[in-house]
């Protein structure tokens, strides 16, 4: 087993329960400083997507790993935008169903079990990598875990079962890390789907959030997003 990885991924799944926390003990936060958090974690998760995994993923499995890539894309928009009727990232404040909140659940199930996929299958190349993937899915963690629990809580659920939901979406995690030790296939081909999961998560998921909002500091934000990656990259490179 691989320790640090298990390690690195608990403190990513106690992150969503955080995010829920908050949310469930009715905790009062800055929206604006919520809404840069996702940005910031959006430029830093396409710049980790397509500089590091997908580079990594064509050296491992060449020509083989275009398709992988795009599967993982492809999975998170059946589960999260296809089969959900209703998901962002965020606070929920409209009211939807009972079934909306557990479609969601379901569908941030398979997303965040991708998340222990990918901090592992990082850390089966190289130390460094699985530091650099840590940090990006630890950026829209909180975010994550506060959108399931506040759509729980929207559908009329109590803030037991809200809480719940975030760490449900944390034992995912840790599932998807521990899968990726143990399942030989997964382990395998588990970093070009990761790559895949993360450019939509940061593209497709996180951007939309924002990029529509005419504020020079919430758009700077994906940008300062971009420049920590680089500025982690060095540091991590350095000391790890």
């Amino acid at each position: 087993m691989n320790r640090p990885a298990v390690a690195y991924t608990l403190v990513a799944a106690g992150a969503n329960v955080l995010g829920a926390a908050a949310v469930a003990s009715r905790s009062r936060w800055s929206v604006p400083a919520l809404e840069k958090t996702i940005a910031l974690s959006a430029g830093f998760m396409v710049s980790v997507s397509l500089l590091d995994l997908i580079p990594e993923a064509v050296t491992q499995h060449g020509a083989g790993a275009g398709p992988l890539v795009l599967l993982g894309f492809l999975l998170v928009h059946l589960t999260q935008h296809t089969l959900t009727p209703h998901f962002h990232f965020g606070e929920e404040v409209h009211e939807v169903t009972r079934a909306v909140s557990f479609s969601a659940l379901a569908g941030l199930f398979v997303h965040t079990f991708v998340d222990g996929v990918a901090i592992a299958s990082g850390f089966q190349v190289r130390a460094t990598l699985g530091v650099i993937v840590f940090i990006a899915i630890l950026l829209h963690k909180f975010p994550e875990g506060l959108a399931i629990a506040s759509i729980f809580l929207a559908a009329g659920s109590g803030r037991a079962r809200a809480l719940a939901a975030g760490a449900a979406l944390g034992g995912a995690t840790v599932l998807g890390a521990l899968f990726t030790e143990y399942v030989a296939p997964l382990g395998a081909y588990g970093l070009p789907l990761a790559a895949g999961v993360t450019l939509y998560v940061g593209a497709s998921n996180l951007v939309p959030e924002f990029q529509a909002k005419r504020d020079w500091p919430l758009q700077g934000s994906f940008f300062a997003g971009c420049g920590l990656y680089f500025v982690a990259r060095n540091l991590i490179a350095a000391y790890v």
